[in-house]
């Protein structure tokens, strides 16, 4: 078979691959990699609703029994960025070693475990906090599987649509965040399978009680967590890059890996952050007045537009350049965040709509930044190191939610009020924005971008 035109789609890892080759690109590669763009990118979709389902779950648990305070709680929502962050080093290594295919297909169906166990879980309000504490890791799986899908998209893209694909991947792919927060408020309120799912649980929220199936917020997304894991292992295919563990650490003798680490815990962190630890921010800042705000109610719009953002200006970054970009995702967010003290010890609900407008603001910038930052990326290493870069910076920025959630709730129970971590978070947004203009934006630096 002429792999020139046509790969060898019948093995796993593929004879020849040569995007930048445009006769290729028109006759194989761009059916081959925007197939694969779809597959993977659904499959990231149900990774990051299933690592975000957590944040959705904990803030109904008091409603139906479980006697956990708010520290407790924060640390359930920290457990899957833990996971997330130490997971996605392993899986920055593993496309050169296992190729697409395999590790699309067997990182989605392992899913099915915090899926399973959460759903059985939430149905028994004595079960024991470390055990809770060993689900919320488990969904960190889900976070995982960002750093090895994005590296392979990467390797089946020619350069001038990195951006756009990887934008689209990752912007869609977030979206798992918003469709697990809006979903879960719904599919809990009526029995999804009858009583095949188990039985409902009485939530009282003030005199009021109802009855709620919290189990089907992990259980929904079984079925399409295997269909997705069966089309992977079906169509897709692998780029024959291969590189072992030891040949792809030289990312890290460059600089440039690290100043793109600290640009994408910027953006990424942050909006990985704030998406776990909107919901119950709401509720430890705003919770406490009469009529207080239902967090589910607000706390999916963050993810929505930070991915929106992330999808809309991939293309815009190939267009006008990653770093410029990422200037501006920075000063957005350094006034965000200031403008978000104003509103984090609050005197009476009017407040409230500006806290929200502050938040929503911080997503929008991040998810900008998300787009530009891997964009980056691909332009200032080769293909393979540029994967390994992109899994590793995803891995660090992953630890987003573990950190946020452990320094909110420890200066929530502290100070009573989250009001200094606004301010960190402005104060390294700037450090970043210098590295990024000395480094990639200014005229004459060291790799325009």
């Amino acid at each position: 078979m002429n792999t020139q035109t046509s790969p060898e789609l019948q093995s796993t890892w593929m004879t020849s691959w040569t995007p930048e080759d445009e006769a290729f690109w028109r006759a194989t590669g761009q059916r081959v990699a925007w197939w694969t763009l779809t597959v993977t990118t659904f499959n990231l979709l149900l990774a990051f609703a299933t690592w975000f389902m957590v944040s959705a779950i904990v803030v109904r648990l008091r409603g139906i029994g479980f006697a956990y305070d708010t520290a407790q709680l924060f640390w359930l929502t920290s457990m899957p960025g833990l996971a997330a962050g130490s997971l996605r080093i392993v899986h920055t290594f593993l496309i050169p070693i296992f190729g697409t295919r395999h590790t699309v297909a067997w990182a989605t169906l392992s899913l099915i475990m915090p899926c399973v166990g959460w759903g059985i879980a939430v149905q028994y309000p004595e079960t024991p906090f470390g055990v809770m504490v060993l689900l919320a890791f488990l969904a960190g799986l889900g976070g995982g599987n960002f750093s090895s899908f994005m590296p392979s998209t990467s390797l089946f893209f020619p350069k001038r649509l990195q951006g756009t694909a990887l934008g689209i991947q990752a912007g869609i792919g977030n979206f798992g965040v918003s469709v697990a927060q809006f979903l879960v408020p719904w599919i809990i309120g009526f029995a999804l399978a009858g009583s095949l799912l188990g039985s409902p649980q009485a939530f009282r929220q003030g005199p009021v009680e109802t009855s709620l199936w919290v189990q089907n917020a992990p259980f929904i997304w079984i079925p399409f967590i295997v269909g997705g894991a069966v089309v992977a292992w079906l169509t897709l295919r692998s780029v024959p890059v291969h590189a072992s563990v030891a040949q792809q650490l030289d990312i890290f003798r460059d600089k440039h890996t690290w100043i793109m680490t600290s640009l994408y815990i910027m953006t990424f962190g942050s909006f990985s952050g704030f998406s776990a630890t909107f919901p119950l921010l709401i509720g430890a800042v705003y919770g406490n007045f009469d009529h207080a705000p239902d967090p589910l109610a607000y706390a999916f719009w963050g993810p929505l537009i930070g991915s929106a953002a992330r999808v809309t200006f991939g293309p815009i970054s190939d267009r006008c350049g990653g770093a410029r970009v990422t200037q501006l995702s920075a000063l957005g967010m350094i006034g965000c965040a200031l403008g978000a003290t104003w509103f984090t010890a609050p005197t009476s609900l009017a407040q409230f709509p500006g806290f929200v407008a502050c938040m929503l603001g911080l997503f929008l910038f991040a998810g900008i930044g998300n787009a530009s930052t891997f964009k980056q990326i691909p332009a200032i290493f080769a293909p393979r190191q540029a994967g390994g870069v992109i899994g590793w910076t995803a891995a660090a920025a992953a630890y987003g939610p573990f950190l946020f959630s452990v320094l909110l709730g420890l200066l929530i129970r502290t100070t009573g009020a989250p009001t200094g971590f606004f301010y960190g978070v402005a104060g390294f947004c700037f450090v970043n924005l210098g590295l990024n203009w000395w480094f990639y934006a200014r005229r004459g630096c060291a790799r325009p971008c």
